[in-house]
């Protein structure tokens, strides 16, 4: 039986500009994530994904509703709940001196892992993300497809048991998104949770256990990526979402 890891019950969060309504991003949210899958949140441009990513990062709390870690809200103890997540962020945020080793061996310290410690995780996400060659270089100077695997070992740098992926693979060459997909494969194969935002509907079908469709802050629909295809009778994810958005249309007509 799966355990649940996160539970989103009743999740609002609207933005205000001088006390009135400026937008409402999310709407009334509520699902679980279990251990050790992949859950990908698909929807257009301002459907409300980045904000989701970044409640369930704790970056900023929800207006209402709660989020639940092991059955409690993990605003009783926001700082041990940072402590089980890593974030590797659409905008890459890369210290312009330190080097690759610098700043993976830096960010594990930050997390209260040792010495001894931090030099065994940064070796293992070296070898993970085939960084080996670059690890003395500084990040700025990567290349597109490496600069993307190193922001990943620094999300994993403190061994998060959830790690957010927020659009990994926008703007690369698609070799390199399937070298990309085949290390997101390998952490789930360590046992770590991730959530993936992403507008490839390939990318979603291909890694994920759940796709959550969403669409002005609210769920669409929730299940298997197999189980939706075969619910709407299509053949893939991309007609399954071009099927959803028409039905939107119709509705706002």
């Amino acid at each position: 039986m799966k355990k649940p890891l996160l539970e989103l019950k009743e999740i609002h969060k609207t933005y205000y500009k001088k006390k009135k309504i400026l937008k409402k991003a999310v709407q009334g949210v509520s699902f679980t994530i279990y251990e050790g899958e992949i859950f990908s949140l698909l929807g257009v441009n301002g459907a409300g994904k980045t904000t989701l990513s970044g409640i369930l990062a704790g970056l900023h709390p929800p207006t209402s509703g709660d989020l639940l870690w092991k059955g409690k809200s993990i605003y009783k103890d926001i700082l041990r709940y940072k402590r089980i997540v890593g974030l590797c962020p659409q905008k890459p945020n890369i210290d312009p001196d330190l080097t690759i080793t610098e700043t993976l061996t830096f960010a594990a310290q930050c997390y209260g892992k040792s010495e001894k410690e931090s030099k065994k995780r940064v070796a293992h996400l070296m070898d993970l993300l085939d960084l080996n060659s670059y690890k003395d270089s500084i990040a700025k100077h990567l290349s597109g497809g490496y600069k993307q695997r190193f922001l990943i070992a620094r999300s994993l740098a403190h061994s998060p048991m959830f790690l957010i992926l927020d659009e990994p693979t926008v703007g690369l060459d698609p070799h390199i998104r399937k070298q990309l997909w085949t290390i997101i494969r390998t952490l789930k194969e360590e046992g770590v949770t991730t959530l993936l935002t992403t507008h490839y509907l390939e990318e979603a079908e291909s890694l994920s256990d759940r796709v959550c469709f969403i669409n002005n802050g609210e769920i669409q629909v929730l299940d298997t990526p197999e189980n939706l295809n075969k619910h709407y009778k299509k053949e893939n994810l991309e007609d399954v979402f071009l099927h959803l958005m028409e039905e939107k249309d119709k509705e706002d007509e």
